[in-house]
């Protein structure tokens, strides 16, 4: 019953560490690069309230096109961290930022519409900050096999206990006498 539950566990947070790591990236995308915060300058409230429709809708396209375009890349290195149990925060960080820089070199327009993510510091930036997000969310605990929130504590508990001290309120054996 415990590995079903591992089992249940890692079906809902893999998914769930995605969408964080995508959001992260969009959001990266959608401030850094994009400058979507410069929409709301504005000095009427017009044209403030038609930046707000704008930013939401670019915000969803973003995060739309990078929710079909970059799981085939990044589940390379979510499916290596999940069969050998890889924990760490700079394995999956490192993951994100390839994960990105491969996806925006495969999946760069060729009809001349402008990418997704054109400037590489933004596409380093944004597969860092999508590596680091899923390793919050999943990676964190990543690997079926391996104990999923179990503490040292608690791994101990099933050890056997531990010899006991040797008896000191037992007098030594009499020596015998020697012999002849």
């Amino acid at each position: 019953m415990d590995n079903f539950a591992r089992l249940l566990l890692r079906l809902i947070l893999v998914p769930l560490g995605y969408l964080a790591a995508v959001m992260a990236g969009s959001a990266v995308i959608l401030i850094g690069e994009w400058r979507i915060g410069s929409l709301f300058d504005a000095a009427q409230p017009d044209a403030a309230a038609v930046g707000f429709v704008v930013a939401i809708v670019a915000s969803a396209t973003v995060l739309v096109v990078l929710l079909a375009l970059m799981w085939l890349v990044a589940a390379v290195g979510i499916l290596f961290s999940e069969a050998f149990a890889v924990r760490s925060w700079m394995f999956h960080a490192a993951n994100g930022v390839v994960s990105a820089w491969i996806g925006s070199q495969l999946f760069t327009p060729a009809d001349g519409t402008p990418a997704v993510a054109a400037d590489p510091f933004y596409v380093v930036a944004a597969g860092l900050a999508a590596g680091l997000a899923y390793w919050l969310v999943a990676g964190s605990t990543a690997g079926f096999f391996k104990p999923i929130l179990r503490t040292p504590a608690e791994r101990a508990g099933r050890l056997p206990p531990p010899p006991a001290p040797p008896r000191t309120d037992i007098p030594p054996p009499a020596s015998l006498p020697p012999r002849q």
